[in-house]
């Protein structure tokens, strides 16, 4: 994990995608690849053409030049290998095709001020599109605990397996790294199979066991990102169709709405 693709855009999750992203390069000894988006503004009846589309287009594209020279200084103060890629359009579709030959994507979880484009939506997608791994953090978050604590989702699918092979250049960094196998009545492979695939990596895990009634395993995830003083946790998205987590208040709906911390997230 080498290539790290970030979003930079003049939004209050700036920052929050920003510093994690810096420090997951820096931690991984990286390239940072940061991809500023000019996103098409919405305009009623979608008139690109018109004179309304063409004034808020403008107005994006002056914010984001001003939003590069502010960013481009402190990259230069950062210490890490960088490079900037600009583009127009819609963030999913931007993101995605500049996400070739890069291994991690880093947004937001979610912007909780900002209805447009909608962060937790468009993570959603980037996670079952995209191809890649979706480092998604909080608006709030500070930097990525990389000698942290790390939680592990496991439920022996095919997603959770993607994600944690995809998770070991920074587990093997955590300080502590817990397997927690939460059984809902789907579970395939034991968690005791995800600890011996790790220690093979040099990575040592603890394994906690808990249950949760159908449809509650994402409250009880967050309930042991508390417990456990998670830093960030390791997981996969959208298991079940995304029309069945929208149903059910999916494991990975819940977690993008209301995690703390940072979530690794692959489908």
């Amino acid at each position: 994990m080498k290539n790290i693709l970030v979003l930079v855009h003049d939004d209050p999750g700036q920052e929050a995608r920003l510093q994690a992203a810096l420090d997951v390069t820096r931690a991984l000894k990286g390239h940072l690849n940061c991809l500023d988006v000019v996103i098409m503004p919405v305009v009623i009846g979608y008139d690109w053409s018109g004179y309304a589309g063409a004034m808020l287009l403008e107005e994006e594209r002056a914010a984001e030049k001003v939003n590069r020279l502010v960013l481009e200084k402190r990259l230069a103060r950062e210490g890490v290998a960088w490079s900037w890629l600009n583009a127009t359009g819609d963030l999913v579709s931007s993101i995605e095709r500049a996400a070739v030959l890069n291994e991690l994507i880093v947004v937001n979880c979610r912007l909780d001020a900002t209805t447009y484009p909608d962060m937790r939506a468009s993570t959603s997608n980037l996670i079952v599109t995209s191809g890649k791994p979706i480092l998604a953090v909080p608006e709030s978050g500070r930097g990525f605990a990389v000698s942290g604590r790390a939680l592990v989702a496991w439920d022996g699918s095919l997603e959770s397996d993607a994600a944690l092979q995809a998770a070991i250049p920074l587990l093997r960094q955590a300080t502590h790294v817990t397997i927690v196998e939460i059984d809902d009545g789907s579970l395939d492979i034991p968690a005791e199979d995800a600890a011996a695939f790790l220690s093979r990596h040099g990575v040592h895990s603890l394994i906690i066991r808990d249950e949760a009634p159908h449809g509650q395993t994402g409250r009880r995830l967050l309930a042991l990102i508390a417990d456990r003083k998670a830093d960030y946790v390791v997981m996969g998205g959208f298991g079940h169709s995304r029309l069945s987590e929208a149903l059910m208040g999916g494991v990975t709906r819940t977690l993008l709405t209301h995690s703390p911390v940072p979530l690794l997230l692959v489908h």
